[in-house]
């Protein structure tokens, strides 16, 4: 089987990353630092307690800046202290409840955010390629039953899932009027992404998680809603294998990519909530919610043929083999054991699979 990365492109090579203390980010972070990468991150302070930075000691492995993706002076002067060849974009406001609640934070951070991290692309000689993570969410959904492609249309019902559509279209922009420095820039739209170290609200897996914690069935919102579900390794493998390409030149690169699950893990939230409590046993439970939330699509499915075909990628984990390592990330913390000795090895078993 083809490596999952190629570890000799990473080796001393000089990355910056925004996001590093969020969920996503601290994953990439930590896998970056095992291949012998350079990593400057930049966000903004972790989210609330207890989190993946602070769990799994991302900083002690990484040159961080925590200032806001909304200061394009501060991200400016820490990219061109970074000095770069490869640049990933992560930092974002991800949760759609929460662009409801602050629309005008979502899309600042989500839109400008993105224009500003072009715009200190554009005053740093030397970057090689640029991956700009969205989501599967920026697609205009219109429940169909099969998978969207890159050429569909992009749209996006609520604030969150269209500012996404808007960051995707920023890049475009410019990728086509900054040809000289903006020519490597990529976008990979995700699925549903879980796994060890993320705590944030009102999302399926770690809302599951702290209830069967207390002891306590989880009220779900949306039972019958099918996503294109996959652990985090997926697209982070995805996202470092897109980027080796953009910095060889492979025609077509600088493009819009699909990085979603196998075959099999589009399923339903009562099918994960159901898995979920079978895997950790007696106690936990779930039941269906009263109803009376803001809209969230139905049904969303990715076509991730183009990567396979043009990058090689392929998911390596079914949703069952996600979940159980979910858990078992989750349990080990409960244990108090080292985090990023855990971290790091679910990321050796992974790429070993």
């Amino acid at each position: 089987m083809e490596a999952v990365v190629n570890a000799a492109f990473w080796r001393g090579r000089r990355v910056f990353l925004t996001g590093h203390t969020g969920f996503k980010g601290g994953w990439l972070s930590l896998w970056l630092h095992s291949l012998g990468a350079r990593v400057h991150g930049y966000s903004l302070p972790p989210d609330g307690q207890p989190s993946l930075f602070g769990a799994a000691d991302v900083g002690g492995r990484t040159t961080s800046t925590l200032a806001d993706v909304c200061d394009a002076g501060a991200l400016s002067a820490a990219m061109r202290d970074c000095g770069p060849s490869v640049v990933f974009h992560l930092a974002a406001q991800p949760l759609v409840r929460r662009g409801y609640a602050d629309p005008l934070e979502t899309f600042s951070t989500n839109v400008m955010g993105t224009a500003n991290l072009l715009e200190a692309v554009r005053q740093c000689p030397g970057v090689e390629a640029v991956v700009v993570v969205t989501t599967d969410k920026c697609y205009e959904n219109h429940e169909w039953p099969w998978a969207y492609r890159e050429s569909d249309a992009l749209g996006g019902h609520d604030p969150y899932s269209s500012s996404k559509a808007c960051a995707e279209l920023v890049c475009a922009s410019y990728r086509r009027s900054f040809p000289e420095a903006c020519a490597a820039v990529a976008t990979a739209r995700a699925g549903n992404v879980i796994g060890g170290g993320d705590w944030a609200a009102d999302r399926l897996v770690p809302d599951l998680l702290r209830a069967f914690d207390e002891g306590r069935p989880l009220a779900i919102r949306s039972p019958d809603a099918v996503r294109p579900w996959q652990h985090v390794l997926e697209p982070l493998a995805g996202y470092l294998r897109l980027a080796e390409r953009l910095a060889s030149g492979q025609d077509g690169a600088a493009a819009a990519w699909n990085f979603g699950p196998g075959d099999g893990s589009d399923r339903p939230v009562s099918w994960v909530a159901d898995t979920l409590a079978r895997l950790r046993g007696e106690g936990a439970g779930w039941h269906r919610d009263g109803g009376g939330h803001p809209h969230e699509a139905g049904l969303l499915r990715l076509d991730s043929a183009k990567a396979r075909t043009a990058l090689g990628w392929a998911p390596r984990w079914d949703l069952e083999a996600a979940l159980s390592a979910t858990l078992a990330w989750h349990q080990a913390w409960r244990r108090g054991e080292d985090m990023q000795d855990f971290t790091l090895g679910q990321i050796a078993a992974y790429a070993g699979a």
